[in-house]
């Protein structure tokens, strides 16, 4: 991590022979350790802390000292369970989180993994470790929905070479599990290889019964993340699990979960962790894992305790206190300066020895990734009238934000329009124009003619409406504007929001993506969407880890069931 030149100038200024870089005086910090709230002086040389305690260093020639008294200091806080491509890209989302004081994320590879080769990959992962800021990844397993070439993108061969990294610390989440059950031998090996090589195992066991949480357990699952319940919450501990507990825009359950502890008296908190889930930007106008702090101040949770969740508990369980967390000598200069310890957002940040957050004032945006060198998003083709083909009178009913179910629809579905009624026409068209999967689907919207989004869990094109010639417009809009989302009616362009790197990520800052992403929402719902959160509506119709039918690369799949309802058509 240090080089034996760097090590020797540290051990220097231990010696009074070399000033450090920054001195922190006065601080009243959070000693991870010993649970409660210390006094003393934090060198800092580059990156890395070189001493805490009462002492002041021989040498301040060049020193940047540093008065913290009346302030309280503690750890940069933790994201572990972090999808960083939800409209932003893991660049973008950093900057914004690290002003609230999050400065690791645990991050899934999903997308980095399944649309480069793994060269460029991680080239992308080096060039990010280049900020500020500490990022650490997942190594996925499965694809999270039907692939035509699943086995063959997720064999372990590949797999193995992420979990060889030292900043890939977790393999999951396992959304593939009933594979794992059903005897999926490269999920198998995978996993086993991640016991191998040290690291943690997630799971994704949504609704999960103890019976089910004791076969994963013995399959190797370590933690999971998807107790609904106070209930489900211990039974994840009975078992032995790390419980992580969500607070998204899809499941917002943190508070509840809280609370229910609390009022069980539960000496649990040592045990648990919080994550915001990968939310969609919108959700992050209150803060990232700031906000999960103050809910758990708000529930009752001692203050010691709400922050140990947020960045001690982590890097305790995923073997990083020699890095992380622990404000002593030798780990990494990371810490957020707080007026008082009952509020969470920082006033100032330090993150690796980089002051992010002056004063509340934010230092430059981070620039260290050209992700424009992505793949660019293009349609190599033009929809044709046969494209509107559908073949099956059954459908895709929404019942929630992501549960669907299946149904049968009464309209005429040789019509170019519908006429009224909540019921749309649905496409999967592949990126490459090779296939296209034609079905219906009831509840998204009651007076949407025509929207088109390359945001979706494949890369692929979902196209959504009741008129055709305004689904071909949507779609010839994302076309020209190189990805995104776009909503068309009577022959106009209403909204757009453009996402040009692969058609899945944008390249603007955080700030700006949440405004168009608001407005791509409100224009939504003003045309009958009436769910929480669309974006992850059209992230999960693909998604096979949820109940009950999905549109996939292969076509409408029942999912309990592993049935096949309408298969794609070659074009």
């Amino acid at each position: 991590m240090w080089s034996a030149k760097e090590i020797q100038s540290q051990l220097a200024i231990i010696d009074g022979q070399k000033a450090p870089d920054i001195v922190i005086k006065n601080a009243t910090y959070l000693h991870s350790i010993f649970k409660k709230w210390a006094q003393g002086n934090i060198w800092i040389q580059g990156d890395r802390i070189i001493y805490v305690g009462e002492r002041m260093p021989a040498m301040f020639e060049g020193t940047e000292c540093v008065d913290a008294y009346g302030k309280k200091i503690v750890p940069g806080y933790i994201e572990p369970h972090v999808h960083p491509f939800q409209l932003y890209n893991p660049e973008t989302f950093a900057d914004y989180a690290a002003r609230r004081g999050t400065t690791t994320f645990i991050s899934d590879n999903l997308i980095l993994f399944s649309m480069l080769d793994q060269q460029t990959a991680f080239t992308f992962i080096d060039q990010l470790n280049e900020l500020p800021f500490s990022f650490y990844w997942w190594a996925r397993v499965d694809s999270q929905t039907v692939l035509q070439n699943e086995k063959e993108l997720f064999n372990p061969v590949d797999i193995v070479k992420w979990m060889e990294r030292p900043d890939v610390l977790m393999t999951g989440e396992l959304t593939g599990w009933p594979r794992l059950l059903q005897g999926d031998q490269n999920i198998m090996q995978s996993l086993m290889e991640s016991k191998r090589l040290g690291k943690k195992i997630e799971g994704h066991f949504p609704g999960a019964s103890e019976r089910t949480l004791a076969r994963m357990k013995l399959l190797g699952a370590d933690g999971d993340h998807e107790a609904m319940t106070v209930d489900e919450v211990g039974r994840r501990l009975q078992q032995g699990y790390a419980a992580t507990l969500r607070y998204s825009s899809i499941r917002p359950d943190l508070p509840d979960l809280l609370k229910g502890i609390v009022e069980k008296e539960w000496d649990v908190f040592d045990h648990l962790m919080m994550t915001t889930d990968g939310s969609t930007p919108s959700f992050y106008r209150e803060g990232v894992m700031d906000q999960c702090i103050q809910i758990a101040l708000d529930a009752g949770v001692p203050p010691i305790d709400a922050y140990q969740m947020a960045s001690y508990n982590v890097a305790r369980y995923y073997d990083i206190t020699d890095l992380h967390s622990v404000i002593a000598t030798g780990r990494f200069a990371t810490l957020n300066f707080l007026e008082d310890e009952h509020n969470p957002v920082p006033t100032d940040v330090l993150s690796k020895g980089k002051w992010v957050l002056r004063d509340s004032i934010p230092s430059d945006t981070f620039k260290a990734v050209d992700w424009k060198a992505l793949p660019a998003f293009e349609l190599p083709y033009e929809l044709t009238d046969e494209d509107f083909t559908f073949p099956s009178s059954m459908g895709i009913q929404m019942i929630n934000d992501v549960i669907t179910k299946v149904y049968e629809s009464d309209l005429d579905l040789s019509s170019p329009t519908i006429a009224s009624g909540d019921e749309c026409y649905l496409m999967l068209l592949d990126k490459n124009g090779k296939w296209r999967v034609n079905t219906m689907l009831k509840g998204f919207g009651n007076n949407l003619q025509g929207f088109a989004s390359s945001y979706s869990n494949t890369g692929d094109v979902l196209l959504i409406g009741q008129d055709w010639q305004e689904m071909k417009r949507a779609f010839n809009e994302i076309k020209k504007i190189g990805g995104g989302m776009a909503l068309a009616e009577n022959g106009k362009i209403i909204e757009t929001l453009p996402l040009q790197v692969a058609g899945g990520l944008s390249v603007q800052a955080m700030e700006t993506i949440i405004e168009e992403e608001v407005a791509m929402k409100k224009a939504l719902r003003e045309r009958g969407y009436a769910h929480g959160d669309a974006v992850y509506t059209l992230l999960f119709l693909q998604s096979v880890h949820l109940p009950y039918v999905r549109i996939t690369p292969i076509g409408v799949v029942q999912v309990m069931k592993n049935e096949l309802l309408i298969p794609h058509v070659e074009r």
